[in-house]
């Protein structure tokens, strides 16, 4: 079976199918012992020997699909450079897995993780990018006006926001908690928006990505998707 280089990596559970195509423009990869960087390079997928970092890869034969509550300080990496905590350190399972998207350090909530490249590319290409739904503490009560602009799109780091969704769910004379639901991801986008309103986060968390719950999962725990998140998963 032919089969383009980093989609087999992705299938082999090495990373996302983009993070792979980064590690062959490296020249990290080996095809029978002889090194690869073109991202168009074809390989026989199940006669080929292909090697990353000199240790033999093969295809995920159980494919992994995971919910996590991540917990404020943790990183949503495989392996972080300056040794701190990642969430692949609250999953002990065979499988190798990979988070689709990110989470700040400093946000807890629903990540998904899995070995599977297609479900991945599935979720994350900016194509198919979900709604997401967070419940945030912030500083003060906005008012109408600022509610508005949050919603019809904010000018961050010369970026306009899409549209998006804000609701106070309750409030006191300090602070208030809402539900914003956005479907971008971009770095600390909930937090800039709200800063670019004058009511930076205090706490925030995401509850859904898609159909995707949180529910009652504790945080730090994790849990396999069920069937329905799975045909929901397919089904995009």
């Amino acid at each position: 079976m032919e089969e383009r280089l980093q989609k087999y990596m992705a299938r082999c559970g090495v990373a996302s199918r983009r993070k792979c195509e980064e590690i062959i423009l490296l020249g990290k990869v080996k095809v029978n012992n002889k090194v690869v960087n073109e991202l168009g390079y074809k390989i026989d997928a199940d006669n080929d020997k292909v090697t990353v970092d000199n240790k033999l890869i093969k295809p995920e034969e159980k494919k992994v699909y995971i919910a996590l509550n991540k917990p404020e300080g943790y990183v949503s990496t495989v392996k972080d450079e300056k040794g701190r905590k990642t969430i692949i350190d609250l999953i002990k399972i065979e499988e190798r897995v990979y988070p689709i998207g990110r989470l700040d350090y400093d946000t807890s909530g629903l990540i998904l993780l899995t070995n599977d490249g297609d479900i991945y590319n599935k979720i994350i290409h900016p194509r198919e990018e979900k709604n997401k739904i967070y419940i945030a503490i912030i500083k003060g009560i906005p008012s109408k006006e600022e509610i508005e602009r949050f919603e019809n799109g904010i000018n961050i780091d010369g970026y306009i926001t899409a549209k998006a969704s804000f609701k106070v769910l309750k409030s006191n004379s300090d602070c208030s908690e809402v539900k914003i639901m956005i479907h971008e991801g971009k770095n600390r986008q909930i937090r800039k928006m709200c800063e670019a309103i004058k009511h930076p986060v205090l706490k925030l968390k995401r509850v859904q990505i898609g159909d995707i719950k949180l529910g009652d999962l504790p945080k730090g725990e994790w849990r396999f998707l069920n069937d329905n998140e799975l045909n929901y998963l397919r089904n995009l």
